[in-house]
């Protein structure tokens, strides 16, 4: 989401930049204030340029801040982005947001770069009594695959749906849960991905009895 809003924005430089896989890129730079996992920063080329929306993908502890994102050619940010270097500049809010996580038994859902709230999550301690279903089309979009098997084994489920892996289903997420015979309705369900996707998956998990007030999401834009 594009915004001109008036929080204040501030510049960093960037101290990170990689293309972690075909179109799928991570930035970072230096963390000088305080977040909850979970939480978003508005980003910006320009101090009064348009800014877009970005969940934070790095553990409230760690030394830098970190953004995954989606090129898109069409896109307002994201050509701009991916053109960057170490040593260039940007313009950010301070975090903000109440898609945040806390200790309570949890399943975590997203697709694409919906990830990285939850790898911010895991990445501040809170993966104990978590699952986790991450949708791609391609293996190598399982970014973080590492420490998300390491840390839940096989409460970490990974759907794909243009290439096979042992441990990994062949499908998408919503296919997934809509193949689960049970669901439980205690537990709290957070959701991060397209609108599509968001809209799709509450469906489904309502219509196996989740209660609506235990379902959060956040859309990506």
């Amino acid at each position: 989401m594009v915004t001109n809003d008036n929080h204040q924005v501030s510049p960093v430089t960037l101290t990170f930049t990689e293309e972690l896989s075909a179109g799928i890129y991570m930035i970072g730079f230096k963390r000088t204030f305080f977040f909850r996992a979970g939480q978003v920063i508005g980003v910006a080329l320009q101090q009064n340029g348009p800014r877009r929306l970005y969940s934070i993908c790095s553990g409230e502890q760690d030394e830098e801040i970190r953004i995954l994102y989606k090129l898109v050619d069409n896109g307002y940010l994201t050509p701009l982005l991916s053109g960057l270097e170490t040593g260039d500049t940007l313009w950010i809010t301070e975090p903000g947001g109440e898609f945040t996580g806390d200790r309570e038994p949890a399943v975590w859902i997203a697709a694409g770069t919906g990830v990285a709230p939850f790898y911010s999550m895991l990445r501040s301690g809170l993966a104990e009594q978590k699952r986790v279903i991450l949708g791609n089309r391609y293996l190598e979009q399982f970014h973080f695959f590492d420490e998300f098997d390491t840390l839940l084994g096989e409460n970490y489920i990974r759907c794909c749906t243009a290439e096979t892996d042992e441990g990994a289903y062949s499908g998408r997420v919503t296919q997934y849960l809509a193949e689960q015979a049970e669901l439980d309705p205690k537990l709290k369900y957070y959701l991060c991905g397209s609108a599509e996707m968001v809209v799709e998956t509450r469906d489904i998990l309502i219509s196996k009895g989740i209660p609506f007030d235990r379902i959060i999401s956040e859309i990506y834009f």
